[in-house]
């Protein structure tokens, strides 16, 4: 990885030169993308993602939203207080540090803050994880064995172990591949910590109201039970 920044106005991008050859002509407008015929797809959340291919990769553009009431005011826009503390600048280096770490994330690609007055807007490219489905689609497909337990239980304890905390631990931000390999992806607000029961377990009690919601609107279509949370827990702990 070769990270490269260029300013251009009040345009600040970030990027990686081994994946991107030449930034002038990328884009992170998504209906340039689909002009292009480069748009491969779009996922809800908070805001649209769109999935894209470039120079032979598929990538992951996000678009940076607020989210709470907040939101009806200031629905993309956030406070400037220099270029290293954006959102966008503060992702790209934390999943810089956590892939050198052997972490499975997402590899970053490109990061773009465009600054206006005292607020800027922020966009974030990552390598799309290959063949992979969140957690919450998984479980509406079927139940998961001990085993895919076992590997989300381990891969949760690495993260925890290593300090790394994520501000929006869900069942949507945890993908499994065709192998079941499990990642983490969507670390907005994330950080590294001192290693401390007090964080990781309030993490793990985030993504366990993710799970109980799910189940409450899904119902049988949503195959999670209290015993696959018991089966998790005692993995985490044994690790």
């Amino acid at each position: 990885m070769k990270p490269c920044e260029t300013t251009v106005d009040n345009q600040h991008i970030l990027y990686d030169v081994e994946r991107i050859a030449n930034i002038e002509a990328f884009s992170f407008d998504p209906d340039q993308l689909q002009a292009r015929g480069a748009l491969r797809g779009t996922a809800q959340g908070r805001g649209n993602t769109f999935f894209f291919q470039h120079e032979g990769a598929l990538l992951v553009l996000r678009h940076f939203r607020r989210g709470g009431k907040i939101a009806a005011l200031a629905k993309d826009r956030y406070f400037w207080s220099g270029l290293q503390r954006t959102r966008a600048w503060r992702e790209w280096h934390l999943l810089e540090k956590l892939h050198a770490m052997g972490l499975p994330v997402p590899l970053p690609v490109a990061a773009r803050v465009v600054r206006r007055g005292l607020c800027y807007r922020a966009d974030l490219v990552t390598q799309c994880i290959p063949n992979s489905v969140s957690l919450a689609q998984r479980l509406r497909q079927g139940p998961l064995d001990e085993m895919v337990w076992s590997k989300v239980a381990y891969t949760l304890y690495r993260f925890h172990t290593l300090g790394v905390y994520h501000s929006d631990l869900n069942a949507h931000n945890i993908l499994l591949d065709v192998q079941d390999e499990v990642y983490l992806i969507d670390f907005d607000k994330g950080e590294m910590r001192r290693p401390a029961s007090g964080w990781q377990q309030q993490n793990l009690a985030r993504l366990l109201r993710s799970l109980n919601k799910l189940k409450q609107l899904e119902g049988d279509d949503f195959a999670f039970t209290d015993a696959d949370w018991s089966l998790l827990v005692r993995i985490y702990n044994a690790a």
